[in-house]
């Protein structure tokens, strides 16, 4: 297992072995997402040396596969959940309940009834809440246990505006009216352990600025909440109000969520994770709190790559059109962000003839104009029945699949100590169908969602 000061801060597509990754393609076929453990293993270490003072957690909504969950729990990552679903994945993966986070953002129903259920066999899991709504839905269901409140501190960043979450309304409650919350919850019986907010997902270099101010306005709230206590007894206002104070704080953690941006284009620099980890400790500033940190692209992102057979070569006016089997179904952030990944054609560098550079468009299979992956990028001469590799997948690829055309979503395969084994079939047709199936010969499934219970009445629904 390779050193973590010997291994690069950055895997650019160019360092993976072309034959190894040819040799996957025949043998699981394509569209295929490879994913190396040893590599999400040692950005983890690299990320942990930087910040040896944080807990951290990893956001799971980055990449859910249960072989990735496990290899980082054992590093000795805590993850952090978005949904039910990803809660039960991480019980899967072997964490217990104080190593778990469910930060929900306007929950459903069935994820509440699910969580609540959860909690009673692993009390020490934490909710994280982002309304005073969902305290009030809690309540109902007769949860009190470890809480935890995201704020809104009103800056965001991200590579992307559709992920730039700290200054969203959607997110949190407004840091300025966050203390009063919190003193309501522990007046309610909640056990309030912490604070959270997320700046956004990708952070670039040229964002710390940014990043900076969002971890100070955190660290101002925590001495708030701090304050909050200490004035308790000078208050005025009745026994319950004092006590519900001192039980705001102190605060167990300060949770400044992730966002740590990785290079996708082949000339940016890697993030200076040392650099980065001092800011936001001289941000933060002094708190009676631990920092916690919940990345999810840095550890996965460029340990995964997309494989993709090339079915079509078009000249078309004004460019050479390459058509492959993966499409926006498959990986869509291109589609949907704008997103750079690089490409590489694995067959022309086993070639042993060197092939002309020209620019080309590659395009899936997607009824779609935006299905391109790359649009006139200078590449090797492409021909029918070769291997693309596009690289940095391995955050948000799979988990942002679908099957839109009724397209099965791909095979997964991970690599680790010098194997390759799959960790994820290939979904069929049949996959896509079975739930029509299913509710035309009655099945009551459509009445549940997988094994989480049918929908509470506490928040006035009925299952229909």
């Amino acid at each position: 297992m390779t050193d973590v000061a010997d291994s690069p801060s950055v895997r650019r597509l160019s360092a993976w072995d072309a034959a190894e990754l040819q040799t996957l393609v025949d043998e699981y076929g394509s569209p295929l997402y490879v994913l190396d453990l040893e590599r999400v293993r040692q950005n983890y270490r690299r990320l942990a040396a930087a910040f040896p003072d944080a807990d951290i957690l990893y956001a799971v909504k980055a990449n859910a596969l249960g072989d990735a969950l496990a290899a980082l729990h054992e590093e000795g990552a805590g993850l952090e959940c978005a949904s039910a679903g990803e809660v039960q994945r991480a019980l899967e993966a072997g964490a217990s309940g104080s190593e778990v986070h469910y930060t929900a953002v306007n929950p459903p129903a069935r994820d509440l009834d699910w969580i609540v259920d959860a909690w009673h066999d692993n009390p020490e899991l934490t909710v994280t809440v982002g309304s005073e709504d969902t305290i009030d839905r809690l309540a109902d269901r007769g949860y009190d246990g470890r809480l935890c409140l995201r704020v809104n501190p009103g800056i965001g960043a991200g590579h992307h505006e559709k992920v730039q979450t700290g200054a969203a309304a959607k997110f949190g409650v407004p840091a300025e009216r966050a203390v009063d919350v919190l003193e309501d919850a522990a007046d309610r019986g909640f056990d309030v352990v912490g604070i959270h907010s997320h700046v956004g997902s990708g952070v670039s270099s040229d964002q710390l600025d940014s990043h900076r101010e969002f971890v100070a306005r955190m660290g101002d709230l925590a001495r708030e909440v701090s304050e909050a206590l200490r004035a308790s007894d000078s208050r005025t206002g009745s026994e319950a109000t004092r006590e519900a104070s001192e039980a705001v704080g102190p605060l167990e953690f300060v949770d400044v969520g992730g966002g740590f941006g990785v290079p996708y284009r082949e000339d940016e620099a890697p993030l200076d994770l040392a650099s980065v980890a001092d800011a936001t400790r001289e941000a933060l500033g002094e708190i009676d709190a631990r920092l916690t940190i919940e990345p999810g692209r840095y550890f996965v992102a460029d340990a995964g790559v997309l494989l993709t057979d090339v079915n079509t070569v078009k000249a078309a006016r004004d460019t050479t059109v390459v058509g492959v089997d993966a499409g926006m179904t498959t990986l869509i952030r291109p589609a949907m962000y704008d997103a750079y990944h690089p490409i590489r054609n694995l067959t022309a560098d086993l070639d042993a003839d060197e092939r002309e550079t020209i620019p080309q468009t590659v395009a899936g299979p997607i009824c779609e104009s935006g299905d391109v992956f790359c649009a006139d990028r200078e590449l090797p001469a492409t021909e029918r029945g070769d291997v693309l590799a596009i690289g940095n997948a391995g955050a948000y690829g799979y988990e942002m699949a679908n099957q839109y055309n009724s397209r099965p979503r791909p095979a997964s395969v991970v690599l680790e100590d010098g194997d390759a084994r799959l960790a994820r079939r290939r979904e069929t047709v049949d996959d896509v169908t079975q739930p029509e199936r299913e509710a035309h010969n009655g099945s009551e499934t459509d009445r549940k969602t997988d094994d989480h219970p049918a929908v509470s009445d506490t928040d006035n629904q009925r299952v229909r």
